[in-house]
């Protein structure tokens, strides 16, 4: 480990202890969303295959979509900022990163 003004350094990775703690609990943030949209999704079929009221089942399935979108745009806002962080390390450029996040679009 090393001390670089105030923060620090993990000498194998080169990732500060803050950054990794910051990397750590955006992932988790992204594995929460799509584990919501499992549920959401998982209501879903359970509605469908139950024949459930066509309004509540497009409701629950866009609540599904949108979940998903987010969690996608949270996946490509992540390495964006791993990008820009270190760019030495990142192995998407910048125009795989916007394809990426146009075909979230």
């Amino acid at each position: 480990m090393i001390e670089t003004m105030g923060a620090s350094v993990s000498e194998d990775t080169g990732i500060s202890e803050e950054a990794g703690a910051a990397r750590a609990a955006q992932q988790r943030k992204i594995v929460n969303r799509l584990r919501r949209a499992q549920g959401q999704l998982a209501a879903v079929i359970t509605a469908v295959e139950s024949g459930g009221e066509c309004r509540d089942v497009v409701i629950q399935l866009a609540a599904v979509s949108k979940a998903l979108d987010r969690a996608g745009y949270a996946i490509v806002a992540s390495a964006m900022r791993n990008c820009v962080a270190d760019p030495e390390s990142e192995s998407l450029t910048p125009d795989e990163l916007e394809k990426l996040f146009l075909t979230l679009a």
